[in-house]
């Protein structure tokens, strides 16, 4: 297993350091007895275990020979965190991971209490050993060594990585057993490809696994724009703004514009000192445009939706888009006075925020809004 492919390229390379140093310490050498005894009966009867005192022994040199300042010790076990992505990358930044891999009925309880950090599941399923869990997360690792996949593209595209299932894939011949490779893949138009490849990927995560969407990563499958757009009949402190300013240039959205309908306001908005919104924002008396519509509630309220489930609502919009509508817009309408969205078409959304029962700050608010919705892994 660690010498084949491109993870035994990883840890073999040859001429300069190796990616991935990985070494298998043989629990025999530290049995006991002239049997070299690693594992005794369960105590009120059961099958066979694994021995504390020899798994300390074998941890100890495991430990001392990595030379390392922090070990971090993984258990595969059934009763352990099921394996995913997010969990992977987390492993992936530790200094240097020992992995015990148990048989039979597994291993003492008083050794994984004192001396486990992490007992990890690769699924509802019961394994001879631990071998196998081990190898499955080594590779998984591997693939986020820069320089073990060719192609860094290639990881960030991979299915889980941004929380979405991949596209499928087609190779020659064109036309195989009466099926033909979508005629968009044939096309060579590069940007109708990738909006083709997003769109599929969404139709397969919410058909196959629906419950990925509430921490996917769906900015990148959003082809048309994203706004904010603020309702206030007062005057807004504009240190609001520059928060606001600052979040939109992070996740990648339109400029906000102000809906307002006092007049003074909006000349004021459009001639003073709220330079910060910029020069192309709008000053508009009412909503009138054709995107899907959130409205943002610090807490629930009649027919409204959680924050994840507006997630699940803009996956959905784009699936049942046609392809000439992908780039439908999404906005998202915020307010410090929540009673001025009650007369806007659109789909009540709310944060489920307690904040000490107090109203929330409408830069806290979008704040907010677009990590819970719109937020990186």
């Amino acid at each position: 297993f660690l010498s084949t492919g491109n993870l035994g390229r990883a840890v073999n390379t040859l001429n300069q350091e190796s990616r991935i140093k990985a070494e298998i310490i043989n629990f025999r050498d530290f049995g006991t007895g002239n049997y070299k005894q690693l594992d005794d009966y369960a105590f009120g009867s059961g099958g066979m275990l694994f021995a504390a005192p020899q798994l300390k022994n074998a941890l100890d040199f495991a430990v001392q020979k990595s030379g390392a300042e922090k070990n971090f010790v993984l258990y595969p076990s059934p009763q352990g965190q099921l394996l995913n992505q997010e969990l992977i990358e987390s492993l992936s930044n530790q200094e240097h991971l020992i992995i015990i891999c148990g048989h039979y009925e597994g291993i003492d309880e008083r050794f994984v209490e004192h001396y486990v950090d992490l007992e990890f599941s690769i699924g509802d399923c019961v394994l001879t050993g631990g071998e196998i869990p081990a190898m499955v997360l080594i590779d998984a690792l591997s693939r986020l060594v820069p320089g073990v996949v060719g192609k860094s593209n290639a990881v960030i595209e991979d299915s889980f990585y941004k929380g979405m299932l991949d596209n499928p894939h087609y190779t020659r011949p064109a036309s195989w057993e009466g099926e033909n490779v979508p005629e968009i893949l044939l096309s060579g138009n590069k940007n109708e490809i990738q909006k083709w490849r997003r769109s599929i990927a969404v139709k397969r995560t919410l058909s196959r696994r629906s419950d990925l969407v509430s921490r996917a990563e769906i900015r990148d499958y959003i082809s048309g724009g994203v706004f904010l757009t603020l309702i206030s009949n007062e005057n807004i402190n504009p240190e609001i703004f520059t928060g606001i300013e600052n979040l939109r240039a992070l996740y990648g959205l339109q400029r906000p514009f102000l809906i307002s309908k006092n007049k003074e306001l909006r000349e004021k908005f459009k001639t003073s000192g709220f330079k910060i919104l910029g020069n192309f924002s709008k000053v508009l008396e009412a909503l009138n445009n054709q995107a899907l519509v959130f409205k943002i509630y610090s807490k629930p309220c009649r027919n409204s939706f959680h924050c994840l489930e507006a997630k699940r609502k803009i996956l959905e919009n784009i699936e049942n888009s046609k392809n000439e509508k992908f780039d439908n817009a999404i906005l998202f309408v915020l307010s410090n006075d929540e009673s001025e969205l009650e007369n806007i078409d659109g789909i009540s959304v709310y944060l489920q925020s307690d904040f000490n029962n107090t109203d929330l700050k409408l830069d806290l608010k979008t704040a907010l809004t677009l990590d819970r919705i719109l937020g990186k892994r």
